[in-house]
């Protein structure tokens, strides 16, 4: 099969082109690595079967003949994190919406089969737990910026949905804070990410407000697992599927084991939100999937545990964070 990878050099991106190409696909990757690193992939750039294209999903021409010579679209590629989001809200909404919205057209247009990566900031502030796929969204002012990406990604979802309304086989899969190897450490938000890196530099580990916060970390085969189900099972073309763990662990939590598992002398320090993210910032207490649709409709189920999962990024943090840090200074 020819599958397109959109984001493909990215974290959840390069994890998912792995499984591909193990499974003797041929994959192409488009990716303008704003986020993405060709690191990712560099380990498939030798094979006939593999074609990486640097470019981005703004640019119509390209994605076109991409997606004509497409069997699968894998639609991965976005502006993601809060702190990219909050720095630049016109870049989130514009790559977000209108790459989105190019993706489909010309999946419509070919009559390709798609599968469109969301987030779980689709629920915003929204006091529910656990999230069932049909629960109403919560947002915060227009005048909160990050709020910007969880109306690009709804945005999405509708364009998902009404296209499927039309015929096309396209499946949306909301993801609930993957993590493992390739996270990128400079960490844009992601708190394992941050974590991780100021563990391993003997850093204090900044837990901003008291740390009651929750999240289910999702370890990354876990999500690619359940990606890829959403484009084999064929009752999942038109819906919207919560893709993550159910265990829930707060932030103050997770800093505890990270401390123990790097075996980390780092302290313990508590930061406010604006120190990262300037005033006015949101964050959302709980956010715990109701994963009984996938579980149902695709027989997804994460299964690896937190602790393993972490050992395995940290392991893979030992080896290449230095790489990583040192590429992005050289390029800044």
């Amino acid at each position: 099969m020819r599958v397109l990878v959109t984001g493909g050099a990215g974290f959840i991106g390069s994890n998912l082109v792995d499984v591909l190409m193990e499974q003797g696909h041929e994959v192409t990757v488009l990716d303008n690595l704003s986020v993405g690193n060709i690191a990712n992939v560099e380990h498939h750039l030798e094979s006939e079967r593999f074609h990486f294209v640097n470019d981005t999903i703004l640019n119509v021409p390209t994605l076109e003949r991409l997606i004509r010579q497409a069997d699968l679209v894998y639609h991965l590629a976005a502006v993601v994190g809060p702190k990219y989001v909050v720095e630049d809200p016109l870049g989130t909404i514009v790559t977000n919406v209108r790459g989105t919205e190019n993706v489909l057209e010309l999946a419509f247009k070919y009559w390709v089969k798609t599968v469109i990566a969301s987030s779980s900031e689709i629920y915003g502030k929204s006091t529910a737990v656990p999230l069932s796929e049909d629960d109403d969204r919560i947002l915060g002012s227009t005048t909160i910026g990050r709020w910007s990406y969880s109306d690009a990604k709804a945005i999405d979802e509708y364009f998902a949905l009404a296209y499927a309304k039309k015929g096309l086989p396209v499946t949306t899969v909301r993801y609930f804070n993957a993590y493992g190897p390739r996270l990128d450490p400079r960490g844009y938000g992601s708190v394992i990410a941050r974590f991780l890196t100021q563990a391993l530099r003997g850093e204090p580990l900044t837990v901003y407000d008291d740390g009651q916060q929750t999240r289910c970390f999702t370890y990354v085969t876990d999500t690619v697992r359940g990606t890829m189900l959403a484009a084999t099972v064929k009752e999942a073309a038109g819906q919207v599927f919560n893709i993550g763990s159910d265990r829930e662990t707060t932030i103050l939590e997770l800093a505890s084991i990270i401390r123990r598992l790097t075996g980390s002398a780092s302290a313990i320090t508590h930061v406010p939100y604006e120190t990262a993210y300037g005033p006015a910032f949101e964050e959302t207490r709980r956010r715990v999937p109701d994963v009984t649709r996938a579980r149902e409709v695709l027989g997804f189920e994460a299964h690896t545990p937190l602790e393993k999962g972490l050992q395995h990024t940290i392991d893979w943090f030992r080896e290449h964070m230095s790489d990583v840090l040192n590429a992005t200074e050289r390029s800044a």
